[in-house]
């Protein structure tokens, strides 16, 4: 216990020595917590991460909200917070955290080396990292808080929301005078976790762990992932709603994201979600709910000039002198990066899953990873949140999605800027900058270097009707592109014609997804009363379901009466049709340059950039975590290295995807480029 002290005491020193540096008050190094919760007896005081210089500005320069006084845990007591765009709070201690994995390039932007040879050195740095990032020690300079926000959940506004399982932890400063924000997710209760608990499990957290980093190295803005931290605590999930829980193991991610001064990215902690300026909105004609700091306009200007001035520093030089057009200015900005965003994920096939306000950033970053996932067979209305019933959130509605929620925020930012000019900006900017980047993208990753057509569009269109009808893998497919041969005659066109079909969906697969989800018996009944008493019907919602629904039964029919062989042909018929196609534009592309055999390296060598090998999809994150949660973390740090370079790289041997089901169930062996197996389909991610 003496050493105890004598060591917490020598690292409030330190803080304390520190602070003048930092401009920040020290906190004390240690959340509350017994030996054995801290699950390790190592000295409190940090190591290899003491080099780590805090300066808190957003705490600062936005209104904190003081806690109630009470008891030890009153600050985490579930409460409206008007008045304030943070709430101090403090993580509550996990039961012997352990390491799950780090990101080596995330922890390395905030100076920390990388990991060292020797491996009782190795161990000490993961025993620290498991302490630090698991929220059961401080580290000084670090100021939790949790941050303020509202939101249009599934287009309904739920009124307060604010961070109910995340905590600021503060802005480092680095030695190459960069900014970034530290964040722990899974650490406990805050003011805005309502009846939950404030924990994440081990399998969500290394779900956003795994595709933070993903998203990074595949090119899309998004927020990164520095750790993942399990422990012996457990919580109670019920992970299908179907009331069968469990207990599941309790996990922390640790957040960064970079705050530079010079018009850099930012995130969600601070002001910057849509839905943190849904904090001033009265009562919603609909649900009735109110922001939490209604009439208190003053915040929002506070908040405005403070989100213009840290992240578009150019905006507010330019219009310093006349607000409206700044904020009109800083709108125009947002709205074209949530349309370059969406256009980088449409082009990926990545589905976010929960595009509510307050999971839309105002810098244009991806953000809160749940039941996000990838394209497999591509299909437009694919839904990867088992929750989402209604298919609010299909892959194919993602533009209009967020469309929809910049017009959320033109209303959250009047009066300061008037209703009728975001409306009018939203109309010029979004659709355009969407198409323009969309298709942009979309021309490299078919190889369409020299020249751009007005047909493009027509034939990027004819290209997902082709994958669509043969349950094409989207990955995949545009993988195998580059290695189409432009010369009708050359050899090789068979064999691009033979992969594109074995990467097209099985009959088995395809009766699989096309199975009908209602009972029969009900699907009559509903059908009758769409007959008999039409407005009834229409009041209960079910048209769209319904329609989906006998889509279904109409296509298990006809693949009931399908065979292998004719759905071969079938699918070969499809894809020669459109390789025709492509062919003649290709022809187009090479007339416009001086060499062939430069304008073919410079093709291949585009597609290779644009097209990734993996991806994270869903049969590769639950091999990963069904590891995890039987105690070996090998495969989630396998899976992160592999996401670290998910594009083809200069001198590497093209690669055909392997077709092929593995031996086996879950646990089989095969290329992480592959297709999934069929038992993916069954995974269910809410």
């Amino acid at each position: 216990m003496a050493s105890l002290k004598a060591t917490f005491g020598a690292s409030l020193t330190a803080a304390r020595a520190l602070s003048p540096l930092l401009g920040c008050l020290p906190l004390p190094a240690l959340c509350s917590a017994s030996a054995a919760t801290r699950g390790t007896a190592m000295d409190s005081a940090p190591r290899w991460l003491a080099g780590l210089r805090f300066d808190n500005r957003a705490l600062r320069e936005l209104p904190v909200e003081t806690p109630p006084p009470g008891p030890e845990g009153a600050p985490s007591t579930p409460r409206l917070v008007p008045g304030a765009c943070f709430s101090r709070v403090r993580p509550t201690p996990l039961r012997q955290p352990r390491l799950v994995a780090l990101s080596e390039p995330t922890l390395a932007l905030l100076g920390l080396g990388p990991p060292p040879d020797d491996a009782a050195a190795r161990q000490a740095r993961e025993a620290e990292a498991a302490l630090f990032f698991s929220g059961n020690a401080l580290l000084p300079g670090a100021e939790p808080a949790a941050h303020c926000y509202c939101g249009h959940q599934f287009g309904q506004f739920a009124g307060q929301l604010g961070d109910g399982a995340a905590m600021y932890l503060g802005e480092v400063c680095t030695a190459a005078g960069e900014r970034w924000e530290l964040q722990l997710k899974g650490a406990g209760p805050t003011p805005f976790s309502r009846q939950a608990d404030g924990r994440k499990v081990l399998r969500s957290s290394i779900r956003e762990f795994l595709c933070s980093e993903a998203m990074f190295h595949l090119g899309i803005p998004t927020t990164r992932a520095g750790a993942c931290v399990t422990s012996q605590s457990t919580v109670e999930r019920d992970v299908f709603y179907d009331g069968n829980p469990k207990q599941e193991p309790c996990a922390v991610v640790l957040r960064v994201a970079p705050t530079f001064l010079s018009c850099a990215d930012a995130w969600k902690p601070r002001p910057s979600r849509f839905g943190s300026f849904e904090i001033f909105k009265p009562a919603d004609e609909r649900t009735g709910r109110a922001g939490p700091s209604v009439g208190r306009n003053e915040i929002r200007v506070q908040m405005l000039d403070y989100v213009v001035g840290t992240f578009y520093p150019e905006i507010q030089a330019a219009h310093a002198g006349d607000s409206v057009q700044r904020n009109a200015a800083f709108f125009r900005e947002v709205t074209r990066r949530t349309a370059r965003m969406v256009a980088e994920w449409q082009c990926v096939g990545f589905c976010h899953g929960v595009l509510n306000t307050d999971n839309m950033s105002i810098v244009g970053l991806t953000i809160d990873y749940g039941p996000f996932g990838f394209l497999d067979r591509y299909d437009p209305d694919h839904v990867c949140n088992a929750s989402d019933n209604a298919g609010r959130y299909t892959y194919r509605k993602q533009p209009e999605v967020c469309k929809w929620n910049l017009r959320k925020l033109a209303e959250a930012l009047e009066p300061e800027l008037p209703l009728a000019l975001a409306e009018a900006i939203l109309a010029e900017e979004y659709d355009a900058e969407f198409r323009r980047h969309y298709l942009h993208k979309m021309r490299s990753k078919l190889g369409l270097v020299q020249t751009e057509q007005e047909e493009d569009a027509v034939l990027v269109a004819r290209l997902l009707e082709t994958m669509q009808l043969t349950g094409a893998d989207f990955t995949n497919t545009f993988c195998l592109l580059s290695s189409f041969p432009v010369e009708p005659e050359a050899p090789g066109q068979a064999d691009v014609l033979t992969a594109l079909t074995a990467q097209c969906a099985s009959l088995e697969e395809l009766r699989l997804a096309f199975r009908p989800q209602m009972d029969p018996r009900q699907l009559s009944m509903m059908l009758m009363l769409a007959q008999s008493n039409p407005q009834l019907f229409a009041l209960l919602g079910s048209q769209a379901n319904i329609t989906k629904e006998l889509e279904r039964v109409e296509q298990q029919s006809r693949l009931e009466q399908l065979s292998p062989a004719e759905l071969l042909s079938t699918n070969k018929d499809h894809w020669a049709a459109w390789l025709q196609e492509y062919r003649v534009r290709l022809e187009k592309d090479r007339e416009g340059a001086g060499d062939t055999g430069t304008w073919q390296a410079e093709r291949v060598r585009t597609m290779h950039a644009s097209n990734p090998k993996y991806v994270l999809r869903n049969y590769i994150a639950h091999n990963a975590i069904e590891a995890a949660e039987n105690g070996d973390f090998s495969e989630v740090r396998r899976v992160l290295k592999l996401l670290e370079t998910p594009y083809h790289r200069d001198g590497e041997a093209p690669e055909v995807p392997d077709a092929a089901e593995p031996e086996g169930a879950a646990g089989g062996q095969r290329s992480y480029s592959s297709r999934p197996p069929l038992w993916a389909a069954e995974l269910c991610v809410t």
